[in-house]
């Protein structure tokens, strides 16, 4: 947290120079994701586990081969796969992965992504984030359900267009929609002048060979990517505002919706009423 409050000062301390060198600012600004050491009951579930190690490749920032860790719980034959969001790790799902590994027949699966958790990687991208599920998936199998949080559900819902992979439901906790926006926001947040961000946006697209516009959830998404659809939301969420999630709703009359009031973007997965309604979509799937 040290880290990104100093990039931040930094970035601030430059809103008013005409400088190339702050676009090297803003792209730990917007990249660099703070890692938490697991608390003592996360690293007591993660000690339950069986671990493992998968490697994926990082052709935009580091240019190198990086490691990220994995954990399964159980050895059932439905198999349960679990995306956290960004500045997060598997081990947050520590109330979900609890209460479903009271359903008998499952493998649950979590992993820390590149650049997140206990995982390799100095800066993270959502395109990281995506080839860690993808190699999950050829490692383990397609999954019965894939859960998300945050920008999770986009690395989900890109892997399974990918990998053309269509699990029996989809889980979307208070999905990231509009990255674009997203990344305008934390600018805006440091005071970045408008020609800095206009900068960094056509680094960004120089970089990854697409706009930033492309990463959208409500144009990504598909109806036929899976069997059932399912997404939760605060409509007060400060981190997904609802607008781009009630976009995404009107257009894709296929996924389901509840409200969880109060939530919050962060808390919503230790949500005592989600995990009971997760937890039932899955025994129901079975």
């Amino acid at each position: 947290m040290k880290k990104i409050k100093e990039i931040f000062t930094r970035v601030k301390e430059l809103q008013h120079t005409d400088n190339e060198d702050i676009t090297d600012l803003i792209w730990p600004l917007i990249c660099y994701s703070p890692k938490f050491p697991p608390r003592l009951p996360q690293q007591q579930l993660l000690d339950e586990s069986a671990p493992f190690t998968l490697e994926v490749n990082d052709l935009h920032f580091s240019h190198s081969i990086l490691k990220f860790n994995g954990f399964t719980w159980g050895n059932g034959s439905r198999k349960v796969l679990i995306t956290h969001g960004w500045s997060s790790k598997g081990a947050d799902f520590i109330d979900l992965i609890t209460a479903l590994r009271t359903i008998d027949d499952l493998q649950i699966i979590a992993f820390d992504a590149p650049g997140n958790g206990s995982s390799d990687g100095e800066l993270s991208n959502l395109l990281l984030f995506v080839e860690a599920v993808k190699a999950v998936i050829y490692t383990y199998g397609a999954p019965d359900v894939m859960i998300g949080h945050s920008l999770g559900v986009m690395a989900n819902t890109l892997a399974i267009k990918e990998t053309g992979i269509k699990p029996s439901l989809l889980i979307n906790i208070t999905p990231m929609v509009n990255l674009k926006e997203n990344f305008i926001a934390t600018m805006n947040n440091a005071d970045v002048p408008q020609a800095a961000q206009d900068k960094f946006f056509e680094s960004f697209n120089k970089i990854f060979d697409v706009p930033t516009s492309y990463f959208n959830l409500a144009d990504i998404y598909k109806a036929d990517i899976a069997q059932k659809h399912w997404l939760a939301y605060d409509r007060e969420d400060k981190m997904a505002p609802f607008s781009y999630t009630q976009e995404l709703l009107n257009r894709h009359a296929a996924i389901t919706s509840k409200e969880y009031p109060d939530a919050t973007h962060e808390r919503i997965i230790k949500d005592p009423r989600l995990i009971a309604d997760v937890l039932e979509l899955v025994k129901n799937k079975q």
